[in-house]
């Protein structure tokens, strides 16, 4: 399985933070509640970290409310190895 990060921004009033949040503890999905949260920082988005096949799986999990202005990132760690290999990920 492939890992991702999910980020989910929503309005910075009070309005907005209330609904995104209890939104995502309603769905009753493990990974919804247990999203981190950066408004009391002033960064008003959730992040999650699930694992799953694909980017449209990640997606899926979200709140339909929510699936459209989600950013989704695939994670990857990399070895000391993997910085001898070929260049696939970038131009140069």
């Amino acid at each position: 399985m492939k890992k991702f990060l999910i980020e989910v921004p929503h309005g910075s009033d009070k309005h907005a933070c209330d609904q995104a949040i209890q939104v995502f503890l309603q769905t009753g999905s493990h990974f919804l509640t247990h999203a981190e949260w950066g408004c009391r920082d002033g960064e008003h988005k959730a992040w999650i970290i699930v694992e799953v096949e694909s980017k449209d799986d990640a997606r899926f999990i979200l709140p339909p409310l929510f699936r459209s202005t989600a950013k989704i990132t695939e994670l990857t760690t990399f070895t000391l190895n993997d910085i001898l290999e070929p260049q696939q990920f970038h131009q140069e």
